[in-house]
């Protein structure tokens, strides 16, 4: 009876546990979906917009506001840009690890805010900025105590967007199941389309709207706009919370890199077999991080192989076996294809550096020109970044319905040129912006001296602001190629469990990038004297901004010969993929610039 009994509870316990599976299955499926995207797209919306206020004039407040010198404000915005864009990293290790995507953008928004908060505080008590100086000759400087509150609040910011950036797109894609049918996969497609949609809009509405009114209203509504914004972000986001798919943190990939290479230095003395067949490789073990296919063994890096050598202890022993001393081929390739992406991945830093400082120096330069449309209308010298950001969204469509057509012709490749190809054209467009940017300069600077407005800091020379398009213009198509073929590339070639780290190498390398540029500016404006300075604190139109520029511009010549180099001799990660064709299951490699490198037939 009581042995009856037991397995009558086992019986029950069992069904009960396959009857919560079932309806965490159900609860599961009524979560997501469409209906959770206004509440997300409102976030991002809302910070995007709170974020392109706030950042974009953000040089004028530290000139006009806090008296700062020109290179000393450039730099802390640039230095505050580069740690803005190395915390996603901290942001995504955190969300991947423990946290969560949810809780993480939530803490995010919160830090966001209050960094948001301070500063708008700061421009409307008086007592926290130093005295007005229009003249813009002996300023007093901000106190010390005033220059804390910017420094909080820009760290503040700083941190915010880390908890943000890294979460908001990938939460979103948490929301639809994007591999199970075409029609998630057209979700998918018109998710990402609608995403970049409303980004562009609300930057747009930013460096129109915010900025003007930052330039003729005042800096306390113009900086108490985004903070309300972004308020409306939380609260949106916080309404949709019961709605949201909320996938468990699945572990950091870098643990994993951590293993390859920590069991690659214990076996340092072992001699890695001559086929590759022989290494250690277990599907069960790798099928949560090779949904999509396995990767290959490569010969490259073959000390790395050491790591998926088994040792005869190793193959007698029947319990699992430990990640830091034995690693799949699947996993010793993942550390592969990551060093084989770094040399790509760099290039990108030098031209973060040549373009770090460009947007705060092209402000200055359009302050002093003629910004009127109409008699009583100017253009605030923020403003100006819409013909970059409207060039890059009416490229990115063109991108796709002409010159990936025309390039197909010549290249017959499906997507017109490859992602390598795609950056290489847009590092030599950014460099001609920068040459035509040096050009504008001279002549910026040859119209004041023939109106003898050298020595006027404040003068408006007589040359109008649209001088200025052309290399925002230019900027903008070097974007719809480069920023957009290196996040391709990040995202492609990087490992499948791996892709959201990848995506925050692309901040790394804009932050690295930013803190160059600091030291760069910094080496300049030390270096080039005090009677000719290039970067002079006040007067730009005593400096000699041009030859800054064709320094940037011999940088970027230099780095591109060396991304060239590093693309000619780059290697696609090849990938294994098992595909049902007419009943029979085929079992394929192919690298991952679209070739077929094998094929083996399987019952």
């Amino acid at each position: 009876m009581d042995n009856m009994k037991t397995g009558m509870d086992l019986a029950s316990q069992k069904k009960a546990e396959e009857d919560g599976k079932e309806e965490e299955k159900s609860k599961s499926k009524k979560l997501g979906g469409i209906r959770t995207m206004p509440f997300i797209l409102a976030n991002e919306i809302c910070d995007r917009f709170a974020a392109s206020g706030f950042h974009s004039n953000m040089i004028t407040y530290l000139t006009r506001e806090l008296n700062m010198p020109l290179v000393q404000a450039s730099n802390i915005l640039t230095n505050f840009g580069g740690t803005a864009s190395f915390t996603p990293l901290i942001g995504a290790l955190i969300a991947d690890s423990f946290a969560g995507r949810f809780w993480t953008i939530i803490v995010g928004s919160v830090i966001y805010e209050l960094g948001l908060v301070s500063i708008t505080i700061s421009a409307v008590l008086p007592s926290l900025r130093p005295p007005p100086c229009p003249t813009q000759e002996n300023c007093q400087a901000a106190s010390t105590f005033q220059l804390w509150i910017l420094y909080i609040s820009l760290l503040l910011t700083s941190l915010g967007t880390g908890g943000i950036r890294p979460c908001v797109v990938t939460f979103a894609a948490d929301q639809f199941d994007m591999d199970k049918s075409s029609a998630a996969r057209s979700g998918k497609w018109n998710f990402f389309n609608w995403y970049y949609f409303s980004m562009g809009i609300a930057t747009l509405t930013a460096l129109t709207v915010v900025v003007y009114v930052q330039d003729n209203v005042g800096w306390g509504w113009g900086l108490g706009i985004p903070t309300i914004a972004m308020a409306i972000s939380i609260i949106a986001f916080l309404i949709g919370s019961t709605l949201y798919r909320k996938l468990k943190p699945g572990g950091s990939p870098l643990i994993r890199l951590a293993q390859v290479i920590v069991a690659a230095v214990k076996k340092r003395k072992e001699i890695a077999p001559e086929d590759p067949k022989l290494l250690y490789q277990n599907k069960e073990l790798d099928a949560a991080i090779s949904v999509h296919g396995r990767l290959v063994h490569s010969d490259q890096y073959k000390w790395f192989d050491r790591a998926a050598i088994v040792t005869e202890s190793e193959a007698t022993n029947s319990n699992p076996p430990s990640l830091w001393r034995l690693a799949t081929v699947h996993r010793v390739e993942e550390l592969k294809t990551i060093i084989r992406m770094l040399p790509i991945w760099a290039a990108g830093i030098l031209l973060v550096t040549s373009s770090s400082h460009q947007h705060s120096f092209t402000i200055q330069q359009a302050r002093t020109m003629d910004r009127h449309l109409s008699h009583s209308f100017e253009i605030p010298p923020a403003s100006l970044s819409i013909f970059g950001i409207l060039t890059m969204l009416s490229g990115l469509v063109l991108y796709e319905r002409l010159f990936v057509p025309f390039a197909k012709r010549f290249t017959g490749n499906p997507s017109g040129v490859t992602c390598l190809q795609r950056m290489g054209i847009g590092f030599t467009v950014n460099i001609l912006a920068t040459i035509v940017a040096s050009f504008v300069e001279m002549k910026r600077k040859a119209v004041a001296a023939n109106h003898h407005l050298l020595d006027d800091p404040n003068a408006i020379i007589p040359i109008r602001v649209f001088w200025l398009v052309p290399q925002f213009c230019l900027h903008g198509i070097a974007e719809v190629f480069m920023s957009v073929g290196h996040l391709e590339f990040l995202y492609d070639q990087s490992p499948e469990s791996m892709r959201s780290t990848a995506a925050a190498l692309y901040w790394i390398a804009t932050s690295v990038g930013n803190y160059i540029g600091t030291l760069l500016v910094s080496l300049v404006h030390e270096y080039t004297g005090e009677k000719n300075n290039w970067l002079p604190d006040r007067n730009l139109n005593r400096g000699r901004l041009e030859y800054y520029y064709w320094l940037v511009s011999g940088i970027q010549v230099v780095n591109l010969v060396y991304y060239i180099i590093c693309a000619w001799l780059y290697t696609y990660k090849p990938l294994e993929e098992v595909k049902e064709e007419g009943g029979e299951f085929h079992e394929n490699k192919i690298s991952q610039n679209g070739s077929e490198l094998a094929r083996n037939e399987t019952a």
